[in-house]
């Protein structure tokens, strides 16, 4: 498995809540994110890349938990399979249970096919058109939506905003990593739904990697099952990208 994926969405989620104020652990290669104000999201409180610097020990997976309980949320951890295989069985030792499982996908940066929308995506310095929408969509309030305001005038990040006219309708953002861009911090607003927002910014994002000489792009999204829906997959799938696996998301409870 190319741990390169796992370490660039942990760049990108260490980077965002660094520059945010917000707690963040760096600890046995993995980055561990607090965000107090939704303190039972697991997407948010989480650990990422754990075991791909070496096993985490118990002193590491102790330290973890107590960084977690401290500010009071609970927390996921991403079980990457390029870590060591009995980190699933040791932390479930420890409690946690199976979440929902994500799918991990990566592309190559070939001129991705044309989206068939009528919004006009552009690349923005200012966040003002951005923030707002990210945090709707991942049910923040509205209050710290400033968390993703500032993203656009960050090192590394690279931020779009689909408008219908003068109507911000979907935004999306890339982190760049270690010769990778990381696609994520993306959202439609429901009214715009259903006029291709992602694929058109999904598109955006992949041309931008390619002018800046990156070798490939990744992102991610819940494991499709007949219980959920899949839109959001299908689109991921319709851009080009590949299966790369399924990343269990194990959650103290």
């Amino acid at each position: 498995m190319d741990a390169g994926l796992e370490l660039a969405e942990a760049a990108a989620y260490g980077a965002l809540f660094e520059s945010a104020g917000l707690p963040v652990l760096r600890i046995g290669g993995a980055v561990c994110t607090v965000a107090r104000f939704v303190p039972d999201n697991p997407m948010l409180n989480r650990v990422t890349g754990l075991g791909l610097d070496g096993p985490a020990d118990d002193g590491e997976l102790d330290e973890i938990e107590s960084f977690f309980a401290a500010h009071g949320t609970r927390y996921a951890v991403a079980v990457s399979p390029s870590a060591p295989p009995d980190l699933g069985r040791r932390l479930r030792e420890r409690g946690f249970a199976d979440g929902y499982a994500w799918m991990k996908f990566r592309r190559g940066v070939d001129e991705p096919q044309t989206a068939g929308t009528a919004l006009r995506v552009v690349q923005v310095s200012d966040g003002t058109d951005f923030g707002p929408i990210v945090s709707a969509a991942f049910g923040l309030p509205a209050a710290v939506a400033g968390m993703f305001e500032h993203l656009p005038e960050l090192a590394g990040w690279h931020c779009f905003v689909a408008y219908d006219g003068d109507s911000p309708a979907g935004v999306a953002a890339m982190f760049a990593h270690e010769g990778i861009g990381w696609l994520g911090a993306a959202g439609t607003v429901e009214q715009h739904r259903g006029k291709g927002a992602q694929t058109a910014l999904l598109a955006a994002r992949i041309r931008r990697a390619r002018e800046l000489g990156l070798d490939a792009v990744t992102t991610e999204t819940g494991e499709r099952t007949a219980d959920r829906p899949s839109a959001s997959y299908r689109n991921i799938l319709r851009a080009g990208f590949a299966e790369a696996y399924v990343r269990p998301n194990l959650v103290l409870p």
